[in-house]
């Protein structure tokens, strides 16, 4: 975003007036969430065992507010507000392509001007706003990390959406707001936080209106995976420490949750 437009931009990573961290407080939560994939890249498959993989499942909520406090000044100084990835078109700019891959989802949901949407897990607000602004939908987000909220309402502001986009500080494994509230949902690389898709899935159900879309994108693991190919398990922990991510799934076991 504007913030981080600027050659710069760079002395505001983790030294800014709005972040929620101070001082040691930084080194504090990646020693936590270091000790969360404990011998990860330093022996292949120590991440992936029942009993690594449960520690993060249980601290999934600790687990993804480090990882946001201490990643999404650098995602949005490299990367801009829409932390996900896209297909891209031959002369098709890298932001163009994330443009096209969230106004789809909006058109696969059949986004209408004055509808309810919820966005889970909506980071710093980059997909809503743009959604918004290209459906004419009300947007509300959720994220676990009290900065990116602060951040996101921020921009929200600035681009004047502020009666049209909301971010709120909240887990969307427990969504605070009541039975049939939306009229659809979506999420952008974000269900990958979750320990247990089955109750994200279905908060998600509760709070959309009978007949309300869901639809999203997703981090997984194909049937090419081979669990024995010391090679496939290095490449996936590492994705798995370098996302803040319990364990990847497959695509079956995604649908099976839903």
């Amino acid at each position: 975003g504007k913030d981080y437009e600027s050659q710069s931009a760079g002395v505001k990573i983790l030294n800014n007036a709005d972040h929620t961290l101070k001082g040691n407080q930084f080194k504090e939560s990646i020693e936590d969430y270091e000790n969360m994939f404990s011998g990860a890249r330093e022996q292949t498959g120590a991440i992936t065992s029942v009993e690594s993989v449960e520690v993060r499942k249980e601290k999934y909520a600790d687990m993804v507010n480090h990882f946001y406090n201490l990643v999404t000044d650098f995602y949005e100084w490299g990367w801009g507000q829409s932390f996900h990835f896209a297909p891209r078109w031959i002369n098709e700019t890298f932001k163009e392509s994330l443009l096209r891959a969230e106004y789809h989802l909006a058109n696969r949901l059949e986004l209408r001007p004055g509808q309810k949407v919820l966005d889970l897990g909506c980071g710093v607000g980059g997909p809503m706003r743009n959604i918004a602004r290209f459906s004419g939908a009300n947007i509300e987000g959720i994220t676990i990390n009290h900065y990116q909220v602060i951040v996101g309402n921020k921009y929200n502001a600035s681009w004047g959406l502020e009666n049209q986009c909301k971010s709120n500080q909240g887990d969307f494994q427990k969504l605070p707001w009541a039975d049939n509230h939306f009229d659809a949902c979506y999420q952008i690389e974000a269900t990958c936080h979750s320990p247990d898709r089955v109750e994200t899935f279905t908060g998600v159900n509760r709070v959309l209106k009978p007949g309300g879309l869901f639809a999203g994108y997703d981090w997984v693991v194909t049937d090419k995976y081979n669990p024995d190919n010391k090679n496939h398990v290095r490449i996936k922990e590492g994705i798995e420490v370098g996302n803040g991510l319990p364990t990847l799934a497959t695509p079956e076991h995604i649908c099976e949750c839903l």
